[in-house]
């Protein structure tokens, strides 16, 4: 792209948002932000952790129930680890939830509860990687920093008409996205480009008769904008197998207390076998189950990691079983707190009581 066309470009996608903007509750849109008011860097911070894969509407009430019961990076860093993995539950990618707390605690007793103000300062800060410390930096201090997710990305293959594929062009394409910024109003325009990337140029069906950059746009020159960016053929993901297990007590379900290291770590859940590459035989999943009592089996359930697909079978004890170390949970509570995989079995388990 010309030097020249930047400034029209980015005047133009700044007066889009000013117009524009997605009212976010995280956000400190451009009117006040313009009238001088500077975004909480723990709403932003906590906002973007919780945007790692996942979207605005499921992310927004997990934001809102967070901020109501730990208002601040203080309150943040007190809570117990169980019950902050708890209020996660949902938003999956567990290790984010244990990295929030060893960030928050590190902020809180290292840095006089004051997040950094540099990309290198919050780079320092545990479970803080180059995207997040570049939106933090950007949004809530307005430091001049490249902030590219999935929406920048897409904005920027197609306005470079950028052909080669992901994750193989995320370099240039952060070199790109840098190239056109604006170094004014950094943390506008690094919301301003996501905005355009969740509203306009949308995955599918982009909508380039409303694009405030179209004019500039490649990709919409070239007339197929919706391919871009392109992606690498994705590898099958290897399948793993496991079995759940359900016990009752009255009202109540048996969970566990997972190791704190791997996968789903610190988290209550139901309490299962390994995870291992071939099926369980039947007496091999009862012979597997953490107390004596007649178990039946009552269906498979299924769940997507983002390394591999899990098939848990679910094993109900009949009429129930004494699990000696459970934290015996009311089913609903058990239901609204669990990790999705165990929900899954959880439904599955209660469905076949009638």
């Amino acid at each position: 792209m010309p030097p020249s066309d930047l400034p029209a470009l980015r005047n133009a996608l700044l007066a889009w948002y000013d117009a524009n903007a997605r009212a976010l509750p995280w956000r400190v849109g451009p009117e006040r932000h313009a009238a001088g008011e500077r975004a909480d860097p723990y709403r932003v911070w906590l906002s973007e952790v919780m945007l790692q894969q996942t979207t605005v509407p499921h992310a927004t009430p997990y934001f809102l129930a967070f901020t109501a019961r730990w208002p601040t990076v203080a309150d943040l860093a007190t809570a117990e680890d169980g019950e902050v993995m708890a209020a996660w539950a949902g938003l999956g990618y567990y290790a984010r939830a244990r990295n929030l707390l060893a960030c928050a605690r590190a902020v809180a007793g290292g840095h006089g509860g004051v997040f950094p103000e540099t990309e290198s300062g919050l780079r320092a800060l545990p479970g803080l990687g180059p995207y997040t410390a570049a939106a933090v930096a950007a949004i809530a201090f307005d430091r001049p920093s490249v902030v590219v997710d999935g929406n920048v990305e897409r904005v920027t293959a197609r306005l470079f008409a950028l052909q080669s594929p992901l994750p193989a062009a995320r370099p240039e394409l952060r070199r790109l996205a840098g190239e056109i910024a604006s170094a004014e109003r950094p943390g506008d325009w690094a919301q301003a480009t996501m905005d355009l990337g969740a509203t306009v140029c949308r995955p599918r069906q982009p909508l380039c008769g409303l694009c405030p950059v179209a004019a500039w746009c490649r990709g919409r020159a070239g007339g197929a904008p919706e391919q871009l960016p392109r992606k690498a053929a994705r590898a099958e993901r290897p399948r793993r197998f496991g079995v759940a297990y359900v016990a009752l007590k009255g009202g109540d379900i048996a969970l566990v207390r997972r190791s704190a290291q791997g996968l789903l770590g610190g988290m209550l859940g139901l309490p299962t076998s390994a995870w291992r590459d071939t099926p369980f035989a039947a007496a091999e999943a009862a012979a597997d189950a953490p107390a004596k009592a007649v178990w039946r089996s009552v269906g498979e359930v299924e769940h997507v990691f983002t390394h591999f697909a899990l098939t848990l079978e679910v094993l109900r004890a009949e009429p129930g079983a004494d699990l000696a170390d459970a934290v015996w949970t009311p089913a609903a509570q058990a239901a609204a707190s669990l990790p999705t995989v165990f929900r899954k079995a959880l439904e599955a388990g209660l469905g076949r009581l009638a």
